[in-house]
């Protein structure tokens, strides 16, 4: 026994930076960062928190799938920008849904969440949970070096969600973690120790991005293939492909190597960015509340990020 997804969520600061807006800072275009990118503007938080965030599209999902909070049975927040080391992101999230039971965060870079549907997955084979709720948040604005044309055009702040309870939704998954830090990498910042030797570096986001296109175009199209021969369905059959909104071009080259057409991919990169974590839990929801999913309908789900890690994983609507 494993889980379906009853209910989805998102939430998006309302502060909009337009690619106009950045060029005015840095040397960049609106039509630099279109024709690489496939970006028109992303959301910034000016005063919410990760957990704010996360507790805002919580709280929609949850309404979705009409569940109280008490019957959440565990909070599973993906995120590597929390508000603190401790406590954690889920924990501030239930406490603001006002509910106490196991919360826990993952990080696995911009592949939480389905890190986090995978882990969810475990405990429902266990038995030990009858609903769960999955929450990405990312305030990824904290960690960008806003001088750098390279890396601050390219990510947005925001928020998903989903609810799960027991049933046979979750078809199959695949998760790998290659390590090291050479292609994308984020320093933890400030060490208080007055025996540590070494300089601290900033904790902002360093990325080669050459690197980072070409595993995540093989990533996404290794990992669907598999998916589809784990489950023993033909490509075809996926109605829908979530990918991680990383690069527009990412996604451009994936669909013509698994032949696939672009219209099954699900696309809003133009609108917010790439929101790391909740990149993929912000475009479910977005899917599910404009697209006529019917039970039955297959979904792919496929992200990768630092670490380096990848993510994916088919669900039965």
């Amino acid at each position: 026994m494993s889980f379906k997804i009853v209910g989805t969520g998102s939430y998006l600061p309302p502060f909009t930076v337009t690619n106009d807006d950045l060029s005015k800072t840095i040397d960049t275009s609106d039509e630099w960062i279109k024709q690489r990118i496939g970006i028109n503007e992303r959301r910034i938080s000016t005063d919410e928190s990760t957990v704010e965030m996360g507790y805002k599209a919580a709280k929609a999902a949850l309404e979705m799938s009409k569940t109280e909070a008490g019957e959440i049975d565990i909070i599973i927040s993906a995120s590597m920008t929390g508000d603190n080391l401790c406590p954690t992101t889920a924990g501030g999230i239930g406490q603001l849904l006002g509910i106490e039971c196991p919360a826990f965060d993952i990080n696995s870079a911009c592949s939480g969440f389905m890190f986090a549907l995978d882990t969810a997955a475990g405990f429902f084979a266990r038995g030990k949970v009858k609903k769960a709720l999955v929450v990405a948040s990312e305030r990824i604005s904290k960690i960008i070096d806003w001088t750098d044309r390279n890396t601050c055009v390219i990510f947005g702040d925001g928020a998903g969600a989903a609810v799960l309870e027991k049933g046979d939704g979750y078809i199959a998954s695949h998760l790998n973690t290659c390590g090291g830090d050479d292609v994308i990498k984020i320093p933890s910042g400030t060490n208080l120790s007055p025996y540590y030797t070494k300089e601290c570096e900033k904790p902002k986001i360093f990325m080669d991005g050459q690197e980072t296109f070409k595993f995540a175009v093989n990533t996404m199209t290794n990992d669907i293939k598999r998916l589809a021969e784990d489950a023993h369905i033909s490509l075809g059959d996926i109605k829908y492909i979530v990918p991680h909104q990383a690069n527009v071009r990412i996604i451009q080259y994936a669909s013509k190597r698994l032949k696939i057409p672009m219209e099954k991919f699900f696309v809003n990169i133009q609108n917010y960015g790439n929101t790391s974590a909740a990149s993929i839990a912000i475009a479910l929801d977005e899917l599910n509340r404009t697209k006529d999913l019917k039970d039955g309908d297959i979904i792919a789900m496929s992200a990768f990020g630092g670490g380096l890690s990848s993510g994916s994983c088919l669900v039965k609507w």
